[in-house]
């Protein structure tokens, strides 16, 4: 028996989500080409061309990153539902190509900091608008497919991007081939300008007559709604340890784990293409960490359609709650070790409890939002990231800049365990390493080499058997995830008797 044409045609994803997921596509294209790599640009020791920061540093620059970004379209998000979805974007692109140009010429701590903010003020508009304007063109029919086919789209983005930024760094990665990642960014996207042309504007259903101060009244009215911020807060306390797989483990990567044999493997391509994709080191070539990060988003691309069709067949909350648990499972196998195999299993596990996490928690805020409050709902989901995000950050500034990062690491071996740092009276503070032992913290780990008579690869190994940074750095992580999940298994069971929120 045939079904109902009218029931088949409302499944079918119309040009207007085709144009959606297209833009969406590019911003990811940008954002992830820069995203993946800018941690080794702003605090990485060994890197030629970076900034050389701080992990203090680098977590001031994410946490506000993550405020403008994730917090501020709470607000944005009634805006773009007041003002249309269509002129929002417009505003928000323009945004986005003006914080990459600033990033492709600022080459201290204010200058980056002012173009990340501009870049994160472009994303809070872009991203309530995008999604909103998406959830308005959904039905129940389709809400599940359409948010796994905007999922998929948007990883392709962000698969070519770390292929991308590699080609454009080059090895080594100088402060021309940065500028030119950064200008790079800004022209992809350029873009999406044209892309809106395609693009036909979405009746938000919201009253277009309110002013400014009303909007933003209402928006702080409907979050303290007190299930709705119950489910926030909670996956706010997830996304403290999700985010820290893109914005922590790059530097974790480069320090520690060992890809010499996997760069062995690729030993077969022609050398010019083999030289772009790998890295020279001192202790031999290995990958760069953001191709491996890259089987991230290279499984969401294969699997997310798939994984979407069966997850449509559950809960909601059950989904989300199985894709935490398989977030945490990934993120301790992949944290725990230094051999690049193990870390790229800890990815797929971590992968698939994304594609159940990520598209979820937009369906279900799209499914449970009233009619008009599109916008709005799918702008608290950035809160979700941005509280998590802000104390994610903090807490691996903490932790890293203390017992994870391998320069670090190496200036308290010398001031605590070699002859030449026994007569530096270092004071203990970590703070005070450089300036005690007057040893930088870009030649740390040659310094070490050279007191102790070993090479890079013995190096980094003395350092993770004598201070275990994986423990210090993915534990507490691990531990914010896992109370998640806790109080998550306990919302789901209250929300079974919530008619309105039991998706």
């Amino acid at each position: 028996m045939n079904g109902n044409p009218t029931d088949e045609k409302k499944r079918r994803l119309g040009g207007n989500i085709l144009s959606l997921c297209s833009i969406e596509m590019f911003e990811r294209l940008a954002y992830f080409g820069i995203r993946t790599v800018v941690p080794i640009y702003i605090m990485q020791a060994d890197d030629p061309g970076g900034l050389h920061l701080t992990a203090n540093h680098k977590a001031k620059i994410y946490a506000w990153w993550f405020f403008f970004q994730s917090i501020l379209p709470v607000v944005t998000g009634g805006y773009a539902d007041r003002y249309g979805y269509k002129r929002v974007l417009t505003f928000a692109i323009a945004l986005n190509i003006t914080g990459y140009v600033l990033m492709a010429f600022a080459r201290d701590y204010t200058a980056f900091f002012t173009a990340i903010m501009v870049l994160a003020v472009g994303t809070a508009f872009f991203k309530p608008c995008l999604k909103g304007s998406l959830a308005q063109n959904l039905s129940k029919q389709n809400s599940s497919l359409g948010w796994g086919v905007f999922y998929w789209i948007a990883n392709v983005g962000a698969l070519i991007a770390p292929i991308v930024s590699t080609l454009i760094l080059g090895d080594p990665h100088t402060p021309e081939a940065w500028r030119n990642l950064f200008l790079a960014s800004a022209g992809f996207t350029s873009i999406n300008l044209l892309l809106l042309l395609t693009f036909k504007d979405t009746p938000t259903g919201a009253d277009k007559t309110q002013n400014p101060m009303v909007v933003f009244r209402k928006t702080l009215t409907n979050l303290f709604e007190p299930r709705l911020l119950s489910f926030l807060m909670i996956m706010s306390c997830f996304y403290v340890m999700m985010f820290q797989v893109w914005d922590l483990q790059p530097n974790f990567i480069s320090d520690w784990i060992d890809s010499r044999g996997l760069a062995e493997g690729l030993s077969f391509l022609p050398d010019a293409l083999y030289l772009r994709i790998t890295e020279t080191t001192d202790s031999g070539a290995r990958v760069p960490q953001q191709l491996l990060l890259s089987l991230n988003p290279a499984l969401v691309v294969l699997c997310v359609i798939p994984v979407s069709w069966i997850a449509a067949r559950v809960r909601s909350l059950s989904a989300l709650l199985i894709g935490m648990t398989l977030a945490v499972t990934g993120v301790l196998v992949a944290g725990l070790t230094r051999q690049a195999g193990v870390l790229l299993l800890g990815i797929t596990v971590f992968s698939l409890g994304e594609m159940l996490t990520g598209p979820k928690k937009n369906e279900y805020l799209g499914l449970i939002a009233p009619p008009g409050k599109k916008g709005l709902y799918l702008g608290y989901v950035s809160m979700v990231a941005g509280i998590g995000g802000i104390l994610g950050s903090r807490l691996a500034g903490h932790v890293y800049g203390r017992y994870g990062e391998k320069a670090t690491l190496a200036l308290r071996y010398l001031a605590e365990h070699t002859l030449f740092g026994r007569d530096k009276n270092w004071n203990g503070a970590v703070g005070s390493l450089e300036e005690s032992l007057g040893v930088s913290r870009t030649e740390a780990v040659r310094k070490l080499q050279e007191v102790e008579g070993i090479d890079a690869g013995e190096a980094a190994r003395l350092l993770w058997e004598t201070y275990h940074p994986q423990y210090y750095v993915w534990v507490p992580f691990a531990a914010t995830g896992l109370i998640a999940i806790i109080a998550f298994a306990a919302y789901g069971r209250l929300a079974r008797k919530w008619c309105d929120m039991d998706a």
